[in-house]
């Protein structure tokens, strides 16, 4: 999208760095932080991004960065090509922002994740639980690159049934009915396993065709087609259980520093942008994992 690759390009050239750290996934580890005001990011934005007259943003949050002297900024840029979720971090001294992606370090760079999705999932799966290797993916039902990436996550799925797949709800805040297209999920996922799989399918499907103004109608007919009762469905996905659900699974991503959809985790390895990735890729990287799980024991 040419926002993103404007936002690389702008800040590579005024930073041209890039951060790697232990403990990535530790929540536990981030030190106090410097945090910068709203203000001032939006001022920043509006200095970078101004002469742009189509190009807009809102600032999605502020946080300590999981490394010390850092703060991290997200943010969701849009223009009349699409949105885009994009992240940055502050120096401790404000005087510089920096690009890139913070990754965990480390003999087993990717346990301390891995240890927070075992005790965290929640969400339908695939395969059995004792699987060696558990595949995690964080989707939003409304997000066109989670369709895209649906018929290689299938793929990767069926060739691998002695692994683990689970899916859980991360519906971003710049889609406007794709919470609730996550509390009808998590709904039909505790009626019926099996529907689950039917029912985001044919969501995927009909994607372009729900709107925010039809959604409870389109949905409903869907976990019908599914084999439910769609109104109990329905019913449920309006209750304050369903919206605490997908609160949690939201917090888990969260906690694993999930920023975008469709993001995998194979064993706590996270694949940040799963479209990028082919299906040998992918497959390599579950064959490496269920090796790595088996020699480990």
């Amino acid at each position: 999208m040419r926002i993103t690759a404007h936002l690389i390009c702008t800040f590579l050239l005024t930073c041209g760095l890039a951060v790697a750290q232990a403990g990535a996934a530790n929540p536990a580890s981030k030190p106090d932080a410097v945090l910068p005001s709203e203000s001032t990011v939006d001022s920043f934005m509006q200095q970078t991004f101004g002469y742009e007259s189509d190009v807009s943003w809102k600032i999605a949050s502020i946080k300590p960065a999981p490394v010390p002297g850092l703060a991290e900024v997200n943010v969701i840029l849009a223009s009349p090509q699409g949105q885009q979720a994009s992240r940055f971090y502050v120096t401790a001294d404000g005087q510089h922002a920096v690009l890139g992606e913070i990754i965990p370090f480390g003999a087993k760079p990717f346990a301390a994740a891995n240890r927070i999705l075992e005790k965290g999932i929640t969400g339908p799966s695939r395969g059995p639980k004792s699987a060696p290797v558990t595949i995690v993916e964080f989707g939003d039902l409304q997000c066109p690159a989670c369709k895209a990436a649906q018929p290689a996550i299938e793929k990767l799925v069926e060739s691998e049934p002695n692994e683990r797949f689970v899916f859980q709800n991360f519906p971003l805040e710049m889609h406007n009915w794709a919470a609730k297209g996550a509390a009808y999920s998590d709904c039909v996922g505790k009626a019926s396993n099996d529907a689950f799989w039917k029912f985001i399918a044919k969501v995927y499907e009909t994607q372009q065709d729900i709107t925010a103004e039809n959604a409870d109608e389109k949905l409903t007919a869907i976990a019908t087609d599914a084999g439910l009762k769609g109104a109990e469905i329905a019913a449920c996905a309006a209750t304050p259980k369903a919206k605490a659900d997908v609160d949690a699974s939201l917090a888990l991503g969260k906690e694993v520093n999930v920023t975008g959809t469709p993001t995998l985790f194979i064993n706590g390895r996270s694949i940040g942008n799963v479209s990028g990735v082919n299906e040998t890729t992918l497959k390599q990287l579950v064959d490496f994992a269920a090796k790595d799980a088996s020699g480990s024991k």
